[in-house]
């Protein structure tokens, strides 16, 4: 019985296996093979389980390398100044200005910020600080989905966002922004 519960359970996973970076896809592959592999050695539900748990933070580290391999690929394609990929989305070629900044933590400490996604997989943010002084970010992006993933070497960043008309909101587990097109 519990052969068959894992075989389902590894099936719903393969089908979920589509998800938006390759972090999250071998987290869903892990859990599976986990569960799996758990159910065949322990034979309960308890091994079971501890075979998912190990084999999704498993699949998680390895999909996750592999998102931070693709990112550093696409960091160095980037620096030719004619490359321009696909995956830029409804984002490429536009401008926004931060209308809104809503911390679920902590506060701002800025004044204002505006994020322009270039078509060739760039985005550029200017910050500019409460006490004058500004600051600009050159990063790569790309997206996803509904995922706009950003990174430069040694940092890679998931954010959920939303286009409704002239409005983006980004959405992540620290603030969600609302910004509006220029």
């Amino acid at each position: 019985m519990h052969l068959r519960a894992t075989l389902l359970l590894v099936s719903a996973l393969a089908l979920l296996s589509g998800c938006a970076t390759q972090g999250k896809t071998g987290a869903a592959i892990g859990t599976g093979i986990g569960a799996l592999a758990g159910n065949l050695i322990g034979g309960n539900t308890t091994g079971t389980l501890i075979g998912a748990a190990v084999g999704t933070g498993i699949g998680y580290i390895i999909g996750n390398e592999r998102d931070k391999e693709d990112a550093r690929k696409l960091s160095e394609q980037n620096r030719s100044r004619n490359y321009e990929h696909g995956d830029v989305g409804a984002l490429g070629g536009t401008k926004w200005e931060l209308v809104d900044w809503s911390p679920k933590k902590g506060e701002s400490m800025f004044r204002s910020k505006t994020v322009e996604f270039r078509n060739n997989g760039r985005v550029i943010t200017t910050t500019t600080f409460a006490d004058g002084r500004s600051e600009r970010d050159d990063e790569t992006y790309r997206v996803s989905g509904t995922t706009l993933i950003i990174n430069k070497p040694g940092y890679l960043a998931n954010y959920r966002f939303r286009i409704d008309g002239r409005e983006l909101t980004i959405d992540t587990d620290q603030v969600r922004a609302l910004l509006r097109r220029v």
